[in-house]
């Protein structure tokens, strides 16, 4: 049975509902649906009338504060991960008192799919990415006319903000006219001759285009060009200078890498307590903090180095808790703590340039049992940390087991806020307040799918995932494009119960899991949507088969030394 995307039953309805009802939700949804798409705030549409006389749980408007890690291991949170050698008091208090999630997924295993998928309730694998990740000067992945969860907040009166990693992409205005993107050819992963764009005007399409007021941070990953900060759509000086922070790239001369996270803390931190006054007045605050940490360039400040007594990676991800520290204690100081739903997650696994040799020689496994890392279609390249905290809605100290995913954010705030989303609006998206208000035994999905760096395809159901790719679909061995998978199955089965190391394919004893699984699969891609409503068109042509198909081919070439 597939899971309903509500609890309440004020947002969405069963498909048993009355006919006529059901008729009459779907029109309402459908004119909403054009409302958001010509930019008209939903304030007193007739969606909220038709809400509003089903009878329903009073909406809530907590402030909302998403930090979101990049590249932060299951296990390299010590509440999820008692053995690890990571100390993360910060987090593990915030754990303590909240909720923790100990099956939470990304959609990807990297890190711009699993931001479009946090912040459109979406697949990621329905855009136009097809695999991979966008670069510093790819154009807006977001489609026009897509409802975000911040352009939704927005019309319900947050102060919306961005301050961090961005990495869903924006427009850059050329020298010559028109923008990259719109006005010259592009796709989602090439990037153009940065002599070719102008630096100095208004960056387009950007976060403020997609329901955030306020934007400070960097385009693509701490790693990627152009090394330069943006503020709303305008670059912070000119990047008149070339730099390499793991990778070389044009860069505004007083940029450092090292400075990212603390100066996307102390500019979180001031939003925080400049905004405080107008959030206790009525107007609350959606702060979404995705942060530069722990991914590369691994550059832990002075105060850091050597903290930890293993190695520059962890002595980042105690920085970073350090980072959620001064979050909290903004918190603390603003009186907003018991009025705001602080969720932490990672956007996918820990990367494999922290040094997991020299980690595991300290006893420390940042994916904790599971298989793989960053980039992988196993587990621990996409089940992640997520802890959630919210004072009066969610129990101290509680945890949920089944089955979570970070698309899930949309249908939650929608739910918690008696709204009804439109059809069009985040497809994949169950909301968790079931489970937030205690009710654990929820079980909120009926199948999750997960996607690698590489396109490859894998649902679980339970405790079936199938895998249909014959290797990692990422970096981990065996990796495709560079091991040799001609003689291993096309397909992997795992039962996450009995084996959740992803060690003993089974796919060839159980085919009726493998045929059922594969046909929901299918059905998931073919409506455009995994929650009830109307078929939904996704933005590009899909294979589930096309990257696990090329996985499996000869390796024509040696791999790199």
């Amino acid at each position: 049975m597939r899971a309903r995307r509500t609890s309440s039953g004020n947002s969405f309805r069963s498909p048993r509902l009355a006919d006529a009802l059901l008729l009459a939700a779907i029109c309402i949804a459908a004119s909403w649906a054009g409302r958001w798409a010509a930019g008209a705030p939903p304030a007193g549409s007739d969606a909220n009338a038709a809400a509003a006389a089903i009878p329903a749980a009073a909406p809530v408007r907590p402030n909302i504060v998403y930090i979101l890690a990049d590249d932060l291991g299951y296990g390299d949170v010590k509440c999820l991960n008692p053995e690890g050698k990571i100390a993360t008091p910060n987090i593990d208090r915030l754990a303590a008192g909240g909720m923790i999630f100990t099956d939470a997924h990304a959609c990807s295993s990297v890190c711009t799919p699993s931001r479009y998928g946090i912040l459109t309730g979406r697949y990621n694998w329905r855009s136009r990415l097809e695999k991979a990740t966008l670069e510093g000067f790819s154009p807006r992945l977001i489609e026009p006319g897509r409802l975000t969860v911040a352009q939704l907040l927005k019309h319900h009166g947050y102060q919306t903000a961005c301050i961090g990693k961005w990495h869903l992409g924006m427009d850059w205005p050329l020298k010559a006219g028109g923008f990259y993107g719109r006005d010259a050819a592009s796709d989602p992963i090439t990037e153009p001759d940065p002599s070719k764009i102008d630096f100095a005007r208004p960056i387009a399409n950007g976060p403020n285009s997609v329901g955030f007021d306020y934007f400070f941070g960097i385009s693509p990953a701490a790693d990627m060009r152009p090394f330069i900060f943006i503020e709303n759509d305008h670059c912070q000086g000119l990047p008149t200078a070339v730099k390499t922070f793991f990778r070389t790239g044009i860069a505004e001369p007083s940029y450092d890498a090292m400075n990212a996270l603390p100066e996307t803390t102390r500019r979180a931190v001031e939003y925080i307590g400049r905004n405080a006054a107008k959030a206790k007045q009525g107007q609350p605050l959606f702060l979404y903090f995705p942060l530069t940490a722990p991914h590369t360039p691994i550059l832990p400040t002075p105060a850091f180095q050597g903290k930890s007594g293993i190695n520059a990676y962890a002595d980042f991800v105690m920085q970073l808790d350090d980072t959620v520290g001064q979050v909290l204690a903004a918190l603390d100081r603003a009186g907003l703590a018991d009025s705001t739903l602080v969720v932490f997650a990672s956007d996918n696994g820990c990367s494999p340039k922290a040094n997991l040799p020299e980690l595991a020689a300290k006893g420390h496994f940042p994916s904790y049992h599971f298989r793989g890392y960053k980039a992988d279609i196993y587990d621990g390249g996409h089940r992640i940390p997520l802890v959630v905290r919210w004072p009066g809605t969610v129990s101290r100290g509680s945890h949920y087991d089944e089955l979570t995913s970070l698309d899930d954010f949309m249908a939650t705030c929608a739910d918690f806020l008696g709204e009804k989303l439109p059809d069009n609006a985040a497809e994949d998206s169950v909301s968790m307040m079931p489970v937030l208000r205690g009710a654990t035994a929820t079980q909120l999905h009926d199948a999750l799918v997960y996607h690698s760096i590489d396109g490859s395809f894998s649902i679980q159901q339970g405790n079936w995932k199938l895998e249909l790719c014959p290797g990692s679909g990422g970096w981990s061995f065996p990796k495709p494009g560079v091991d040799d998978t001609t003689k291993l199955p096309p397909i992997q089965l795992y039962d996450m119960t009995a084996d959740v190391g992803e060690r003993a394919n089974v796919h060839d004893k159980h085919p009726e899991v493998v045929a059922r699984l594969t046909k929901l699969l299918e059905k998931y891609v073919a409506d455009g949507r995994t929650t009830p409503g109307p078929v939904q068109r996704n933005s590009r042509e899909i294979d589930i088969w096309k990257a696990g198909k090329q996985a499996h081919k000869p390796v024509t070439e040696p791999p790199p030394d």
